[in-house]
């Protein structure tokens, strides 16, 4: 039977944009443990500082291959930084790249100007210092760049890192390393000299989404195992991956318990055996191990809600193993899960709340792409609103809003299902969906510098998706300009 020109590369196509390794792996590595990032001499208990050099450098994150990366503090990725709540923080940020970038603590309840979002870079052999006091509830955030036009370039090539809230509650497993585990999950391509292959980053023709790779890191640690020595285990899940969305579950549907998202803890567990994680979203949970035993972790193919072809090219019909947990033939025995965990305080908006909607359209938010000048939206501080998103597209796309915490008020007009009702700063906004938030502003008010919201497939966001909007006070509206400067860092 002959193949037409056309299917034949339509048959090419569908098989190049496939990607899976479930069953595939030998789990034969270590997991990796990013370190903690101890306070710099001279820190006090309520005035920490700390220390983060942007670098180059060279890693092994396939067996046997040297591969060019950038870390913080280190060859790959970051440190992780861990604070109380109401601890006075200031990190001295020192880029030894040979280009400028910027530092963004993505969740991070703080002023615009320390934000490090594209308004404050940070040119190659400088340090910039932001500092801000700790005002939020215990929860897992994580830093990374975000320089415009090439945000997904540089947390690509490794700077990325997690920041920690505590808030003095130990009721969860808390031993860092131990029973408390980041995982980052980042996929990537390699070139046949070791190297990281950037084809794709940016998306165009055929690419909708920007880079999607066919290798699974954690924590850096490709084909990886994290032994277990507790019967329970909590695991910080980051999704830090470009553009890839994972529906992380066991291979062999055991069922965890949601106890986190983005901004913090749940009311109470919830139990789940599957989950989706967009780029940028955060997920805590706690699994139950019996001794002895092996589960692996695995991204089963996502429902991304398009059409068959974007459906395809987006990663939806990829399942991915991401990791295994070997337990020890001996467990220490954990404190039972508790059954409340926090107070989560509806965020309710009046009535008759401004409402902002933003229709996602051809790589742009309502017509418009990113103008570093331009205001979008003006919201004052210290109050409640409403953001209405709309996926008018049919690639799937997510929403991330800087310096707000908000409640998915309802998806299509329905109540959001549970895992999406918690307090959250990136949420998935599927093709054709709209998803209306509820979102407080904080009290911070600052007329000049503005805070971003854009898509977090950091393609898209290069691409244009992306706005920025002030809160100020009521007083401070006159002095709003009518477009901003570029150096309002």
């Amino acid at each position: 039977m002959t193949v037409t020109p056309i299917g034949g590369f339509a048959g090419w196509l569908w098989l190049d944009a496939s990607r899976g390794n479930a069953g595939q792996l030998s789990f034969s590595t270590p997991l990796r443990i990013p370190p903690l990032l101890a306070p710099a001499p001279g820190s006090s208990r309520t005035a920490k500082q700390f220390r983060l050099n942007l670098q180059e450098g060279v890693s092994e994150l396939i067996p046997g291959r040297r591969t060019p990366t950038w870390g913080a503090n280190g060859n790959y990725l970051g440190p992780t930084i861990r604070v109380n709540r109401g601890d006075r923080v200031q990190v001295h940020v020192t880029n030894r790249l040979r280009q400028t970038t910027t530092m963004h603590w993505h969740g991070m309840h703080l002023p615009a100007q320390m934000d490090g979002g594209p308004h404050q870079p940070i040119a190659s052999g400088r340090t910039w210092s932001p500092q801000w006091t700790i005002e939020q509830p215990a929860t897992t955030l994580w830093y990374h760049p975000h320089l415009h036009s090439v945000t997904a370039e540089h947390v690509y090539r490794g700077i990325a890192g997690l920041f920690l809230i505590d808030d003095g509650d130990t009721r969860l497993p808390h031993t860092y390393g131990v029973d408390d585990v980041p995982l980052i999950i980042q996929d990537k391509n390699f070139n046949d000299d070791g190297s990281l292959s950037t084809d794709g980053i940016r998306f165009g023709g055929i690419n909708v989404t920007g880079l999607l790779g066919d290798r699974i890191l954690i924590n850096g640690t490709y084909d990886p195992y994290f032994k277990v020595t507790t019967t329970l285990a909590r695991f910080r899940m980051l999704n830090g991956s470009n553009a890839r969305v994972y529906h992380v579950g066991f291979a062999d549907g055991r069922s965890f318990q949601l106890v986190g998202t983005d901004g913090g803890l749940l009311p109470a567990p919830l139990p789940l055996k599957r989950l989706m994680l967009s780029p940028g979203e955060r997920a805590e949970i706690v699994v139950a191990f019996r001794p002895g035993e092996k589960a692996v972790l695995r991204s089963f193919a996502p429902d991304l809600q398009s059409n068959f072809l974007y459906e395809q090219l987006a990663g939806g019909n990829d399942e991915m193993d991401l990791l295994a947990f070997v337990a020890a033939p001996r467990l220490r025995p954990s404190p039972p899960l508790p059954s409340t965990l926090a107070t989560v305080p509806a965020i309710q908006p009046a009535a008759n709340a401004a409402v902002t909607r933003i229709v996602m359209g051809d790589f742009t938010f309502n017509d418009k792409t990113m103008d570093m000048k331009r205001v979008d939206h003006v919201a004052t501080a210290n109050t409640v609103g409403v953001w209405e998103v709309k996926n008018d597209q049919d690639i799937p796309h997510n929403f991330h809003i800087h310096g707000v915490t908000f409640h998915v008020l309802d998806l299509d007009r329905r109540t959001p299902p549970p895992h999406m009702r918690g307090n959250k700063d990136t949420v998935i906004v599927p093709p054709g969906s709209t998803v209306r938030l509820g979102v407080r502003y904080l009290r911070y008010s600052d007329p000049i510098r503005p805070y971003m919201f854009h898509c977090h497939i950091l393609a898209h966001e290069d691409a244009g998706m992306m706005g920025q909007f002030l809160t100020v006070s009521p007083a401070d509206r006159v002095r709003v300009p009518r477009s901003l400067s570029h150096d309002h860092g």
